[in-house]
């Protein structure tokens, strides 16, 4: 992926987390934008997404994304400067769940080494 591909997703990932964090407090408060992948065309970006919560609450979030898909597409059109503004996609990005388990097991596995005499 080039530089400038880089500092886009960067860009937009700091535009649409700021725009939801200001606009829709109470709503996105669960809501962290983990990363955005455009594609080397600049036609259409997948915006992942993690939720603090269960099930209900990420499905509900996915909604609530989508629902307001538009409105950020039009804030991200106004504060990053590029030729075509992306069709945002969202995914949620499940990531964030499995690295603390990975990372309990392993702690758990450091106590343990370290409670051998």
């Amino acid at each position: 992926m080039s530089n400038r591909l880089l500092r886009v997703n960067e860009l937009m990932q700091r535009e649409i987390s700021a725009f939801l964090h200001k606009r829709y407090s109470s709503e996105s408060v669960s809501i962290t934008i983990t990363g955005v992948e455009i594609t080397g065309d600049l036609h259409e970006a997948k915006v992942f997404y993690s939720v603090l919560g269960d099930e209900a609450a990420m499905k509900q979030a996915g909604k609530f994304l989508v629902s307001h898909r538009d409105e950020i597409r039009g804030v991200v059109a106004k504060n990053v400067i590029i030729r075509h503004v992306p069709l945002l996609a969202f995914v949620h990005d499940d990531h964030a769940p499995r690295t603390l388990r990975i990372e309990k097991l392993l702690s758990d596995i450091d106590g343990a080494d370290q409670k051998k005499p």
